[in-house]
């Protein structure tokens, strides 16, 4: 009960019902978005794990095309494409992309493991998701593209980002004003994606 309580007091939930959006999350991709100008105007963006689509409404308000890749159905948007498939089936979520557009200018991912309450569990798995957006990302970014993922923070955050920072000319980590205070989770901006796949 106290927990609902708390969801219900928090200013960016209440912010997302006055304001129609799907999820208080929208406003870590808004401060995101006005910080670093990931999403450009006619861009196509994949949003993975977009359930319940509070990132894509964000990305349709920017004048972009977004494709959504989740396994929870998303009620439908317009200017969305929903994929039902799971993101850490990569291979699978790269050729259903390539096959509706072919290559992407963003990639975005504000998916978070199912918690276990064991930290180093929990920030493992959010590095496999991470990682599996990453790989998502290389195979269908256009070079010069963008990326932003979700990460807990923990032991294996600076390899996660060295290794990001193999495919991007610019990386950033940033925590933005809408992330509860009491959360690990900080985003990894990327941007000026370079194929170094050799293809």
């Amino acid at each position: 009960m106290i927990d609902i309580v708390k969801k219900r007091q928090d200013f960016y939930y209440r912010k997302a019902k006055s304001e129609g959006y799907r999820s208080r999350a929208s406003y870590k991709l808004l401060q995101i978005q006005e910080r670093y100008r990931i999403v450009q105007k006619g861009d196509i963006v994949v949003d993975l794990g977009a359930a319940p689509g509070g990132w894509l409404q964000v990305i349709r308000q920017l004048n972009a095309t977004a494709i959504a890749v989740d396994l929870q159905q998303i009620a439908p948007l317009e200017g969305v494409t929903s994929i039902r498939a799971d993101m850490t089936a990569t291979d699978v979520v790269v050729e259903r992309i390539q096959e509706i557009v072919g290559q992407v200018n963003v990639v975005v991912s504000d998916a978070a493991p199912n918690l276990s309450g064991v930290w180093s569990l929990d920030h493992a798995r959010s590095i496999d998701l991470a990682s599996s957006a990453l790989k998502i990302a290389s195979g269908v970014l256009k070079t010069g593209g963008n990326f932003v993922v979700k990460v807990f923070q923990g032991d294996l955050f600076d390899a996660f980002t060295r290794e990001v920072s193999t495919h991007f000319g610019f990386v950033k980590s940033y925590n933005p004003q809408a992330s509860r205070k009491q959360s690990a989770e900080i985003y990894i901006v990327a941007k000026r994606y370079v194929d170094t796949s050799g293809t």
